[in-house]
């Protein structure tokens, strides 16, 4: 299983979760997060400006794949992200060594 995260600009990410609706996803999680990337450098030629050190807002979007639709899903989400622009976003894919659902553990001891 893969868990992949995929930062994409906000306006673009209701698109990204409508392409992945009928992949099968083990979980999706959704935050809206601030950061900068590579196009840090173009904010510090504003100066003294509001934008000068400043964090953009993106989306987080992560979710858990099995390995084989691990490469669709990401094709999935470049299709529909990229705009060829610095600040796209970025995608991370990590292995996932094991997972539990919690409702498949038995409770031990008492309440």
């Amino acid at each position: 299983m893969k868990q992949v995260v995929a930062i994409v600009k906000p306006y673009l990410a209701q698109k990204v979760l409508e392409s992945l609706k009928r992949a099968p996803l083990e979980a999706l999680n959704v935050r809206e997060v601030k950061g900068f990337g590579r196009q840090k450098s173009y904010l510090d030629q504003y100066g003294d400006s509001e934008y000068s050190q400043a964090f953009l807002p993106k989306v987080e979007i992560t979710f858990w794949v099995e390995d084989v639709r691990a490469e669709e899903t990401i094709r999935k989400i470049v299709q529909v992200a990229r705009t060829g622009r610095m600040g796209d976003g970025k995608i991370m894919v990590l292995p996932v060594a094991s997972h539990i659902d919690i409702i498949d553990i038995a409770p031990t001891g008492g309440e």
